[in-house]
This record gives structure tokens, sequence and C-alpha cells, in this order.
């Protein structure tokens, strides 16, 4: 008995050991396709089952402005192995960036759904636009048939931002004055139940007038269309001065919780809003504590349901301090409690930003693909994670 005890014991933590430690997979390599740098990465799924791994393409180096590309891979085989590269989105020698995919699977008028990919441009560095010394706008393209072949982009910047500067156009005239915008970044997202069922809902973040000291100038926010991207609608912005990149997911009763950066940095967690109207405005917000951050961008997914709960999913670099310990944690309740915690990378000597943004899909009954930048932003690379009730 006490053998075979022995032996359940050894297999059980070498299959725990093989899950956490399992290799991940390449899918942007910097220095390679033409590209000086890959980040920012967002991942979705398609009907078909194939996988859509996007990042930005970074030309000249790892700057976050310049001459930047949307790029995409594919994968047939959940994740083992990764298509050329394809560019999906360009903006001349400016930037285009933050990457928000989603399919819409909703519209009758497209039975195999349809790829939205949200996206931002920019024609100056973030903290000049800041000033007011440029401008982002907003746009999306579509894909009937899974990111083959795109739609020419629309820009929806009037709908969903508020630029002051009319001498640039002079629909960009908001006295809200909005000035650095981004989207998620990583994947967007659609109601699956509810009365809002399927409103596409993108998390976004903005500063607003002059630059203000700890980033209290940036705040989070929301957009959606009920209508399959005819027209957009703003969200109300999340009531906390600092709140920067963001994701969202749907919860039980169709209510929909968003979760971001806290710029400021003060207090070094998760900001959750939750709405009980779909993502219009919100009931409730607070710092979630079991969601430690060091000022970086995180990822939440719905992944199923319990006991009348929803499943949610969330990764991040769960340190207070630096861009490491990349962690999978899952909550069977709606996101107020995370039960299960699952390292996904870590460094092995302390190095600088080994594991930092990252996005994540579905890919089965009990896994979930986690698409990360890696090792000093080297690489964005894919690990398949299981996990368990």
């Amino acid at each position: 008995m006490m053998k075979k005890m022995r032996y359940l014991f050894r297999t059980a933590f070498l299959l725990i050991l093989a899950h956490v430690t399992q290799a991940q997979t390449p899918v942007f390599v910097s220095g390679t396709d033409g590209y000086k740098s890959f980040r920012i990465p967002a991942i979705v799924a398609t009907p078909a089952g194939e996988l859509l791994a996007f990042a930005e393409g970074r030309v000249g180096g790892s700057g976050d402005f310049g001459d930047i590309d949307i790029v995409m891979k594919r994968s047939k085989d959940r994740g083992k192995t990764w298509s050329a590269l394809q560019v999906v989105a360009t903006y001349d020698a400016l930037q285009a960036g933050n990457p928000a995919p989603v399919m819409d699977l909703t519209d009758p008028s497209y039975t195999k759904g349809r790829l939205f990919l949200f996206y931002n441009t920019g024609n100056n560095h973030e903290g000049e636009v800041r000033k007011g010394k440029g401008l982002r706008e907003v746009w999306y393209k579509t894909s009937a048939d899974g990111g083959k072949t795109w739609n020419e982009a629309v820009n929806i910047t009037t709908q969903v931002h508020r630029p002051k500067q009319p001498e640039v156009n002079a629909a960009y005239n908001f006295q809200e004055d909005w000035r650095s915008y981004a989207n998620s970044p990583g994947h967007a997202m659609q109601l699956a139940s509810g009365p809002h069922k399927g409103r596409i809902y993108i998390p976004a973040n903005h500063s607003e007038g002059d630059p203000k000291p700890a980033f209290t100038d940036y705040r989070a926010h929301g957009y959606y269309s009920d209508d399959h991207g005819k027209t957009f609608q703003l969200a109300e912005t999340i009531p906390v001065e600092g709140g920067n990149e963001s994701t969202a997911a749907e919860i039980s009763g169709g209510r929909l919780m968003f979760n971001a950066r806290n710029q400021k940095g003060d207090v070094r967690v998760r900001i959750v809003a939750v709405s009980a109207n779909g993502g219009a405005s919100w009931d409730t917000t607070y710092f979630d504590h079991n969601l430690p951050d060091p000022v970086c961008e995180g990822s939440i997914l719905t992944i199923g349901k319990d006991k009348g709960h929803n499943i949610l999913a969330f990764t991040n670099a769960a340190d207070t301090k630096k861009r490491d310990n990349l962690t999978l944690r899952i909550s069977f309740d709606d996101g107020k409690t995370w039960a299960r915690e699952i390292p996904v990378d870590k460094s092995s000597a302390g190095e600088k930003d080994f594991t930092a943004y990252s996005d994540i899909v579905k890919t089965g009954a009990q896994t979930i693909g986690v698409l990360y930048e890696r090792d000093g932003y080297k690489a964005i690379v894919f690990k398949e994670m299981k996990w368990s009730r």
C-alpha cells in the first residue's frame, strides 16, 4: 500500500510539474520578418478552431512609437505550429497598434462568424500626444473568412473618442479634450447571454486634458456596438484616476466585469468595475487585492459556467515590483475569488521584464492558450495550460 501511495504521489507530482513547466512555442521573434521587435500580443479562436495571434511589428526597434504594423499568424493545431506572418494593418511609416480582435458570432448575415480587429493609429509619441501635440485615432477592420482577407478600415474616432483638434478635422472638436487613446490591448469581447446578448465590447483608455502628476489624467473606459459594427456607443468612464490598459469579460446574469491597469502605481493591484447593463455604466468599482500587478497589462476571459456562476481566467505578471511571474488564475464565482493559481513562466535569476504583456484564449474544455511577451521582449510565445475545477 505504501509503495502504491508513493507511486501515485510521484505520478501526480510529475503531472503537475509537466503542466507548469511545459515548453512554450515562439510565435513572433524579434529581429525576424523585417521587424526589430514584436510587442503587444492578442489572440482569438475562430469557429473553425484556428487560433489567430496578433502583435505589433515594430520596424525600427522596441519603442512604442515609430513605423509599426499590426501583424498576424495562424495556427491550425492548437498552437503547436504557426503560419507565415501576415500584415493586417498599417499606417504608412507611422504607428498602427493596440490590436483588439473579437469574433462576432451572432450576426445572421455571417453564419460562420465575422472577425473584427479594432486598432489605433498615432502620429506622435504618447508623451507628446498627452501634451496635445499629436493625435490618436480609432479604427476597425473585418474579415468574413477567418482573417485570410480583410475589408477596408473604418474610422470610428468621432463615435468612441473625444479629441479636441479642429485644426486637424472639424469633427474633432470635443470639449472633453481626450488626447492619448488606446484599445485594450488584447482581445475584445462579445456578450453571449442576457439582455445585451451580441453586444461587441472593446475596453479602452484615454488621457484627458493636460498631463497631470502620477498619470492622473488617464482614465479607463469602454465602447460597444449593438448592431454588428454599424454604430458605436461610448461607455461611462471608470471612476478611478489612473485607469489605463484594460480588459473585460462576461459574468453571470449578462453582467460585465472590467479589469484595468492602475497607471498611478500607488496601489499595485488591478482596478475592477462591474456593470449590470452590459458595460454601459458601472455599479461597483474596487481594487482587487487578490490580483497583484506591477503596472502592466493583463487579460481576462470567460471560459465556462459553474453552479450558476461564470468561470473566469485571468493572466498577468503577478508581481508588484517587476514584470515577471506570469500567472494564470481561475475563478469559479464571477471573479469574486480566484481559487486556482497556476504558474505560467518566471525568470530563473530575476531577469528584467521576463514576462510582460499576455492574452488568453480557450483552447479546450480545460485548457487555455497563453500568448505572452518573454525574456525582455525578445519574443512573443504561446503556451497551452491545463486547469482543473
